[in-house]
């Protein structure tokens, strides 16, 4: 199996385990480099590390047989030190498994090994890829929101309240600048008769 195919098998396994794929024998052994910003007791935490590995089993690769697996559960205080590490063990793919965080700090320690993502709310609003369909660089994964969709929250806001002209944005402070630029989408504001007010409001 070549490098490529194995981190497209490696995404779509840490998104869903639908593909059913067996190793081939005499292969190198094949390292995965996982980086967790939870404690390593934090039970979702592990949770998602064992179906992870138990479906990758499943699929005829077994840590500790074909498969090395390293696994590095981050703090605030230590995630881009755990990252520069996992990178440094020249992975051939790196999981980001809890979001944001991880592939931020994972990208910072390397542009070059490729990192699959889950978990993440915005990565092209966030810097990690170009677009969804042309990730480019070394990062790709799979995203739990889709900005375009807020077309249809105002839909429904005028259904509910029809005489609502005006709407404001509540977003985290990190995620402040492209909530308001991205949500709502300009085309359902301009055909809604509704103004979006862009300040957002943050916590």
């Amino acid at each position: 199996m070549r490098r490529r195919e194995f981190i497209a098998f490696i995404g779509a396994t840490a998104a869903a385990w639908p593909i059913a794929a067996r190793a081939q024998q005499g292969e190198r052994v094949r390292r995965i480099g996982v980086l967790m910003y939870v404690a390593a007791d934090d039970a979702e935490g592990q949770s998602r590390l064992a179906a992870f590995t138990q479906a990758l089993k499943q699929l005829g690769w077994s840590d500790g047989g074909n498969l090395r697996i390293d696994t590095r559960w981050a703090t605030a205080d230590d995630i881009r030190r755990h990252a520069a590490e996992l990178a440094a063990l020249a992975p051939d793919v790196l999981v980001a498994g809890t979001g944001t965080a991880t592939v931020a700090a994972l990208l910072q320690a390397t542009r070059t090994v490729p990192i699959v993502f889950v978990l993440v709310i915005d990565p092209v609003g966030a810097g990690f890829v170009a677009s969804v369909a042309q990730p480019g660089g070394n990062a790709t994964g799979f995203t739990v929101y889709e900005y375009s969709m807020s077309g249809k929250w105002l839909e429904l806001l005028k259904e509910i309240a029809p005489n609502v002209t005006r709407v404001a944005v509540l977003s985290r402070h990190r995620l402040r600048d492209r909530t308001v630029r991205r949500c709502p989408n300009r085309g359902a504001v301009d055909g809604g008769g509704v103004d979006p007010d862009r300040r957002a409001r943050c916590w």
